[in-house]
């Protein structure tokens, strides 16, 4: 009778834990999909200010991973957090927040100022709430300074349509997006590189087990990128539409970054090349690389037009 309750019970621990990991497959697999479509949000045919777009779809991405499934998880508690357990949203986050940040400096050092003139005070103070250390619990709590971020990006959005404008607007020479595309590319380099790595910092080897988590650090940055790019099409599309080579190589990255950016294998497994089981990690990467292919040859256009 005792043996019958233990198989009974091991029986039915090993169903509660298949059962778990299955619904925590299913919700990141339906979280990855950002319900925000920008040619519904600001229809082609009606005029926008430059840089409403772009700051409002910044903002989006990060409300839905505050607002949205289980919030914030990466400074979650031991056994939800980044390193055990349910551990690939939280990977994924930390991918999206880096991406997040280096978006929105671009956006304010580059993108909405030139030369001498002032920072725009918004996008100032959204820069310096993403920068807060994403694993802290409290004092102050990521989630509070996120959530003031995603508030001043929207404040600029509503800066543009004041009168007078209190927002800087984006410069829409398409060379100013040589500076973007270089952090993005750069990035999307990182990515490539964990994607690839065979050893950690520390000189240990990457076993199984830890591929997961350099593979949803790099979807996070996938999915920032898939976004904002379209974004960058919208806010330029005046300089792309005259020019096929530009407005080609942009929607080949577009594709990329969508594949990579809802990629979810039940499992991440890391089979060798010539094995019998995938290996996830260099499945994610052909679409990380050919992304930061399509990157490196529009920056490569812009410099020799930089009009």
């Amino acid at each position: 009778m005792n043996r019958n309750r233990l198989l009974i019970g091991a029986a039915a621990l090993l169903v509660i834990w298949i059962a778990g990991n299955l619904a925590l497959h299913f919700g990141l697999k339906h979280h990855d999909i950002l319900p925000y479509d920008i040619n519904q949000v600001f229809p082609p045919d009606k005029p926008t200010v430059p840089g409403e777009i772009y700051a409002s779809t910044l903002a989006a991405i990060m409300d839905h991973e505050l607002h949205t499934g289980f919030g914030w998880r990466p400074n979650d508690l031991f056994f939800w957090g980044p390193k055990v357990g349910a551990d690939n949203n939280a990977d994924r986050q930390l991918g999206i927040i880096q991406a997040v940040r280096e978006t929105t400096r671009i956006f304010k050092d580059h993108l909405t100022k030139v030369s001498s003139n002032q920072y725009d005070p918004n996008l100032v103070i959204a820069d310096t709430d993403f920068r807060n250390d994403a694993l802290k619990w409290i004092l102050p709590s990521p989630e509070a300074k996120y959530d003031d971020g995603i508030l001043h990006l929207r404040m600029y959005v509503a800066g543009l349509h004041a009168t007078p404008p209190s927002s800087r607007p984006l410069n829409t020479r398409a060379v100013e997006l040589i500076s973007l595309l270089q952090t993005w590319t750069d990035l999307l380099g990182d990515a490539h590189a964990n994607l690839y790595r065979t050893t950690k910092d520390d000189g240990t080897p990457v076993h199984s087990w830890d591929c997961d988590h350099y593979f949803y650090h790099s979807q996070g940055y996938a999915h920032v990128m898939y976004h904002m790019m379209q974004a960058i099409e919208r806010e330029y599309k005046g300089q792309l539409k005259d020019d096929p080579v530009l407005k080609t190589l942009f929607d080949d990255a577009v594709d990329a970054l969508g594949k990579a950016a809802v990629m979810k294998p039940l499992v991440v497994l890391n089979g060798s090349p010539d094995g019998l089981f995938a290996n996830h990690r260099r499945n994610l990467d052909g679409y990380v690389n050919e992304a930061r292919q399509k990157m490196l040859s529009l920056r490569e256009e812009l410099e020799r037009s930089p009009e």
